[in-house]
């Protein structure tokens, strides 16, 4: 259907659009507006955040996705048309799953738009998707390892320019075990617009046609999406410094007053700003960097038998103040070791004279590694800050600090001078663990100020605390740090998420003002979905997940009656979220003994998520098959797990969610007790404020795995008696339902039971026509004549000003 929003046409690819998704078409349509006038963008030079942000909740299922692709495309076309500046469109998710679906989403909206424009209007747009090497790699030997890194590291071996001219030499002497890779090498062959015709290409798209050309899929996008009308990729393309720098170069933004940025799936935005600036050590890193390092000085010691010039060459190019990205190669695409620190911190000076001869920078690098060896022999947990972890180091090694911030910047040079051309995958492995190691002290000896934390404890696993395996933690405290360079540098960005609520914290710890600010709620033609807090079982005992008494035979045996009830009352699929591994382990293991399994397996088949993402692969492909043939499956997750996020359960695959308890953070973790101070002591965020929050955007965002469409149904069920509280913290369309069916207050099980077998045989009814209109979809007599009561210019006339026509 095709439509106008103010004076733009939007052609909507589906023949009915809801309510919701036409108010919230218009709110980013003003969102948009803010930031041109006339083709000239609006600046606030005074301001250190984006000047036109909004952050948006969206009810699931109800077409987030379509939407803002709709109104974003209908923008970037109206505003090329009248000014003849074309906005690009930078739309960042969360996971691969959900990047593919954007991409297959956008090719049907373009389809659309090819079949609907007139011929003299028609548009040549080419949408991408950025994804790793690990999930375009089309050449069998170097994609046959399962690590990612591995694939990133074999990938730039069988790339790099060094390798073509060793190649080529290889009749003065010089020998090498590798070879190029053939469709890297294809590619130039073509020009850089010819790679691929303009178009829309999923993931699956895009390998088939680099696959047809013999050309690099992952090259191909790279190299092209400074051509791109619309990019979609992670998050950390924009927030992670070690990959954000290389990917601006790639896009080459002159004019990011005219990006428009969209930040899908947002609801855990924070804590990819907050990983983007952290990283974990132990003991096997350490040990696999100094076995890297003796690598090292082995292959200096060669070089200076068989090559003295090219290290006199380094050295002298530092002298001359050059660091690695000075010498970089052109063929070179990617930085051997990406900088962790944001570009704005990274120091512009020269390489401090002692880290400056290779040999100097190894053994110095080795004294470091030994100091960080020394410094995670603790029986304690220690908490400190990087001026005292520096101040340590100093007095114990004589390291100082600014040698410590030029270290991946050395390292990045000393690799690329000795051009180790070794395919051995352990080699390669504890490569990547002196890269982790130069970054700590790149990141350590650059933020030492008090948004930063270093945390060593001698357990890495809270379960395992008579297995030390000390863990060096340094963690930044302040997501807003990692996201305040996007704020400074697009002027339009849009927060949103189907379960991002409370809507009023996010501003406060990212450090922004959005424009608009809202949560929308669902229409529907009936009640699609029944929300239910059981607080009490049968006999009456009241049900909670609470630390003290979790594992009370009582409450682990209510529970397990609640799930063989359901089992026997609900169809189809059904999923259980936990709030840990731990509690879920624990809670089966006493369901088997007690016999709770062995009443639902006549009902259901039982399979669990468990961190192994292959082996939950298995397990959701099986519980999809039960549901199919109308066996039925019960899944066992875990809140904040893979199956909590991103993966559709539409119709028969979820029929109830049932949440064992509310999935608060472990409280007793102590990079989450530093981060509570932070919070209390910068934002007056008090810690019950903040671990409620967190806990129900993830309660949130399971229940969220019910409603996949509006023709879905389902029922959420959330078992703990604390849940009554916090009814107020789920999102407005969730509430909504609540209201609609009379479930606010929570219930004992005979109650809640009878509510779901009325609610679901409900359901089983074929709905009744009757004469009233279905409100819950329009067509477009129905937006135009919304448009007609509801958008009329306001007349100032009868105020005593004056009208413009």
């Amino acid at each position: 259907m095709i439509f106008e929003i103010d004076e733009i046409p939007v052609l909507f690819p589906y023949d009915k659009v809801y309510p919701e998704q036409y108010e919230y078409m218009r709110d980013i349509k003003r969102v948009l507006d803010n930031s041109d006038v006339n083709g000239n963008i609006q600046l606030n030079s005074t301001s250190n955040t984006a000047s036109n942000s909004c952050i948006l909740e969206m009810p699931s299922g109800t077409g987030k996705t379509v939407s803002l692709l709709s109104i974003t495309i209908a923008y970037q076309r109206y505003h090329y048309k009248k000014t003849g500046i074309k906005k690009k469109i930078i739309y960042c998710s969360r996971t691969m799953s959900e990047i593919e679906k954007t991409l297959l989403e956008l090719e049907n909206l373009i389809d659309y738009r090819h079949k609907m424009l007139p011929e003299d209007e028609q548009e040549d747009i080419l949408g991408l998707g950025l994804t790793s090497r690990k999930n375009l790699c089309i050449n069998e030997e170097v994609n046959s390892t399962k690590s990612g890194k591995l694939v990133d590291e074999k990938c730039r071996l069988k790339t790099n320019g060094e390798l073509k001219r060793t190649l080529a030499e290889e009749n003065d002497g010089k020998k090498t075990n590798n070879t190029l890779c053939e469709f890297h090498e294809n590619m130039y062959q073509y020009d850089v617009h010819d790679y691929i015709p303009k178009g829309v290409y999923s993931f699956e798209k895009l390998i088939n046609v680099c696959k047809e050309k013999k050309i690099c899929p992952y090259f191909t996008s790279r190299r092209m999406i400074d051509q791109c009308d619309i990019i979609i990729y992670s998050y950390h393309y924009l927030l992670d410094p070690k990959i954000n720098s290389r990917v601006n170069n790639m896009l080459n933004l002159e004019d990011t007053a005219n990006t428009i940025v969209i930040f899908d799936e947002a609801h855990n935005i924070d804590n990819v700003c907050i990983e983007s600036l952290s990283i974990d050590l132990n003991n096997d890193i350490l040990k696999r960097g100094n076995k890297s390092c003796n690598l090292l000085l082995k292959k200096i010691d060669n070089m200076r038998q068989v090559d003295a010039e090219r290290l006199e060459a380094e050295y002298n190019n530092l002298l001359k103040g050059l660091n690695s990205s000075s010498t970089q190669s052109p063929e070179e695409e990617d930085d051997v070791v990406p900088n962790p620190v944001l570009s704005t911190d990274i120091l512009r000076e020269n390489v401090p004279g002692n880290i400056r001869k290779a040999e100097h920078f190894v053994r110095f690098l080795k004294r470091f590694i030994e100091y960080l060896r020394t410094r995670l022999k603790v029986m304690h947990v220690i908490s400190e800050t990087p001026i005292s972890f520096l101040k340590h180091c100093k007095q114990l090694t004589y390291i100082e600090q600014k040698p410590l911030q030029f270290c991946v910047d050395r390292l990045a040079l000393l690799l690329r001078t000795l051009n180790i051309q070794d395919n051995n995958h352990s080699a390669i492995e504890d490569i990547q663990c002196l890269k982790d190691i130069v970054s700590f002290a790149t990141l350590v000896s650059t933020y030492d100020t008090g948004e930063f934390q270093l945390i060593i404890e001698p357990f890495e696993l809270e379960n395992q605390q008579n297995i030390p395996n000390p863990i060096l933690h340094f963690i930044c405290l302040d997501p807003s740090i990692s996201i305040k360079p996007v704020f400074e540098k697009f002027h339009t960005i849009i927060i949103t998420s189907g379960t991002i609520s409370p809507l009023d914290m996010y501003p406060k710890i990212l450090k922004f003002d959005p424009t608009i600010s809202k949560s929308y709620k669902m229409s529907l033609p009936r009640q699609t979905f029944l929300p239910l807090v059981i607080s009490k079982s049968t006999d009456q005992q009241p049900l909670t997940t609470r630390f003290e008494i979790r594992n009370d035979p009582t409450i682990v045996r209510n529970y397990g009656d609640i799930l063989v009830r359901l089992s026997q009352t609900i169809p189809d699929g059904l999923i259980v979220f936990f709030p840990s591994y731990l509690h879920m382990e624990n809670l089966i293991t006493k369901w088997q003994q007690q016999g709770v399994l062995d009443k639902i397996w006549p009902h259901k088949i039982i399979l669990t998520e468990t961190p192994d993402a292959q082996e939950s692969s298995v397990a959701l492909e099986i519980f999809k098959k039960a549901c199919d043939n109308g066996k039925g499956a019960l899944l066992f997750a875990v809140a904040r797990g893979k199956v909590s996020e991103g993966i559709d359960f539409s119709n028969h695959y979820a029929r109830a969610v049932i949440l064992i308890g509310i999935p608060f953070q472990y409280t007793e973790s102590k990079i989450l007790k530093a981060r509570l101070e932070y919070l209390r002591n910068n934002h007056l965020i008090r810690e019950n404020d903040w671990l409620s929050f967190d806990a129900m955007r993830h309660a949130s965002q399971c229940l969220g795995r019910v409603i996949r469409g509006k023709l879905d149904y389902g029922v959420m069920i959330l078992c703990d008696r604390r849940f009554t509280k916090r009814v107020g913290q789920l999102p407005a369309w969730i509430r909504q339902g609540m209201e609609a069916c009379n479930s606010e207050q929570d219930v004992d099980l005979e109650v809640g039971l009878n509510r779901c077998k009325a609610f679901l045989k409900s359901m089983a009814q074929k709905e009744v026509k009757t004469n009233t209109k279905d409100v819950s979809v329009w067509d477009e007599d129905d937006v135009k004549a919304f448009k007609n009561e509801n958008e009329k210019p306001i007349d100032y006339s009868k105020e005593g000003g004056f009208l413009l026509q």
